[in-house]
């Protein structure tokens, strides 16, 4: 796999957080994420009802949110490398609507190993989602590749990418396994597709996937 040039040098961390249901707002850095951010990104305020209607977060029909939670269960604790593609997409599709994070989080080469630069932000990850306003919440763990190599070779390093950061989430924040979906989409939705091999295309996105926390 030496012809797979991946994540050399230092790279600065860039965030497009979700910062609303319907659209995200991007940041640009030049150190790691906080945890602040990604608390910002994921977490939507409670707002107070005005004549008996609430002005927070759009009203979701209950069918579709039993359904969304029919799908989250069925997914729940299952393997990574088990998603079938449909589920993988379903995901997605929901996931869209949703607050979200992207991180730029480094690996060594060719690995599924945390680099040291980036350790800061998985770190600010993990106190984020042990935070009392997001403890509960179930989210999606997505890893994403540039395009430089095969579908193949990437779908199996996004999957094990994103492994590697809920077991590290798991082990040291003591966030349940439950509530952590982990999914991988190599190469196939790359935030730069004019530029395939741009390092922002390298990126963990988290996902709120539970919008209870803006109706509490």
């Amino acid at each position: 796999m030496t012809s797979f040039v991946r994540f050399a040098g230092l790279k600065a961390i860039t965030i497009c957080a979700g910062l609303s249901m319907t659209a995200g707002l991007a940041l640009a850095a030049d150190n790691n994420v906080t945890k602040d951010e990604i608390l910002g990104a994921l977490y939507v305020k409670p707002q107070p009802l005005t004549r008996g209607l609430s002005v927070g977060a759009p009203q979701v029909d209950p069918a579709v949110k039993a359904k969304e939670a029919n799908f989250l269960a069925s997914v729940r604790n299952r393997r990574t490398r088990s998603l079938s593609l449909g589920e993988r997409e379903e995901i997605a599709e929901i996931a869209a609507t949703k607050p979200k994070i992207d991180l730029e989080i480094q690996f060594d080469y060719n690995s599924a190993a945390i680099s040291h630069s980036s350790m800061p932000s998985v770190q600010a990850l993990g106190q984020a989602l042990s935070d009392p306003k997001l403890r509960g919440s179930t989210f999606v763990v997505a890893g994403h590749t540039d395009a430089i190599g095969s579908d193949a070779f990437n779908q199996d390093l996004s999957e094990r990418r994103a492994d590697t950061i809920k077991r590290y989430l798991v082990d040291n924040y003591h966030i349940a396994t439950g509530e952590l979906v982990t999914v991988g989409y190599g190469k196939s939705k790359l935030k730069n597709a004019q530029n395939p091999t741009d390092p922002i295309n390298r990126r963990v996105q988290v996902v709120n996937m539970d919008t209870k926390t803006a109706a509490q």
